[in-house]
């Protein structure tokens, strides 16, 4: 059946964004819904005009409706009175989206981004699913969870009704990750990497991270003649130009000899190549970054983001750390001097990395996007 705007029926809304960390996940979920038999036309998206997936969406080949908006500040702040006003603005029209469009069934993965159709879906009595990956559910899960028909997460610490722990959805590139010898040598290829140096692996997120690139800086310069090592540096697409001008003269070393091996991007899409072809990976905790972590197997010091939510970060690395599948280094700790102290004393331990990696694989969930998948037809088969 063809809808009144020319494309397939509508199964599934998916909705949230903002930064690759909500984006990603819930394109693996619509892509394990095409997988289940599902059109791709039949699979809408729902976020934010200023988050990634403006351009990420589409590139995977799913319609995507952008609606106003922005975060709201967990402090006084007059940016929160604009915030308030384009969200409200952004669940009238989330509300006229679902009407219009009458979808099977609604998927959110929080966030601001995610509240307008969540909240649409409960008004219109569309079934609603709700996703949350990380370790403490977000403002926005927690206040329409309990409207939901089911909430899939990631850790078993996480209490929401109706709750199924299949772990977080990740990318087929994620779970195509080789870190095989074999495949180490692949993915250094890919990126230009020697396969004899020590390969860091430095990132902050898709938005960046002033403290981690810092941090990283420093190290850099500090390293500037260091022959051994190279440093693939994600720095965030809005700290790209002042991280640029801080390292000018630092770059890739050609096939001669040279220092320091540096390449520094804005935004990666090559990530899981990355996670399988370094040896030791600094980076922010967000939920998606733990499970692909856990899903390639890459030793990690985790550097949670101080303020975060709920804490959420921090109790994300532990989760991990817990299991002796990372190390945990606060923001403050993280420095020049912290990290090239704590990088040589793994290069030291070989068998401690090795150690880590295989805690790291062994507590991945390589199926949740399936798992999601099937329980998003589920919930759509019974409410009709």
């Amino acid at each position: 059946m063809r809808s009144r705007h020319g494309s397939a029926r509508t199964f599934a809304l998916l909705s949230g964004g903002g930064t690759a960390g909500h984006v990603q996940p819930a394109l693996a979920v619509g892509e394990a819904l095409v997988d289940r038999g599902h059109a791709r036309a039949s699979i809408g998206y729902v976020g934010s005009r200023r988050g990634m997936e403006a351009w990420l969406v589409p590139a995977a080949g799913f319609e995507v409706t952008l609606l106003p908006g922005r975060g709201i500040k967990r402090r006084l702040s007059l940016e929160n009175l604009g915030a308030i006003a384009g969200l409200a603005v952004a669940c009238v029209l989330g509300l006229a989206l679902v009407a219009k469009r009458r979808p099977r069934v609604v998927v959110t993965v929080g966030g601001y981004a995610g509240l307008p159709c969540s909240l649409a879906a409960i008004a219109l009595r569309v079934p609603l699913v709700v996703i949350s990956y990380d370790a403490v559910p977000g403002t926005a899960n927690r206040l329409v969870a309990r409207f939901a028909r089911k909430c899939a997460v990631a850790f078993e610490s996480t209490r929401l009704p109706n709750q199924v722990v299949t772990g977080a959805p990740l990318r087929k590139a994620v779970l195509a990750a080789d870190r095989s010898e074999k495949g180490r040598l692949a993915a250094r290829a890919v990126l230009g990497v020697a396969p004899d140096r020590f390969l860091l692996l430095v990132a902050g997120g898709s938005l960046g991270a002033r403290r981690i690139n810092d941090a990283v800086v420093g190290l850099a310069k500090s390293w500037a003649a260091r022959g051994d090592i190279a440093i693939y540096h994600v720095a965030g697409e809005r700290n790209l130009a002042a991280v640029k001008a801080a390292t000018a003269g630092l770059g890739p070393v050609g096939s001669g000899p040279g220092g320091l091996d540096y390449h520094l991007v804005g935004y990666e899409e090559k990530m899981p190549a990355l996670l399988a072809g370094c040896d030791l990976a600094i980076l922010r905790a967000g939920a998606s970054t733990v499970a692909e972590l856990a899903a390639i197997g890459t030793p990690s010091v985790l550097v949670p983001l101080p303020g975060a939510p709920h804490d959420h970060q921090r109790k994300n690395a532990e989760a991990l750390a817990g299991k002796g599948a990372a190390l945990v280094l606060s923001d403050l700790e993280c420095t020049p001097e912290r990290l090239a102290g704590l990088i040589e004393e793994l290069r030291g331990e070989p068998e401690r990395l090795a150690s880590i990696a295989k805690a790291a694989a062994a507590s991945g969930h390589l199926d949740a996007a399936e798992q999601i998948a099937a329980l998003v037809d589920s919930v759509a088969k019974d409410s009709r």
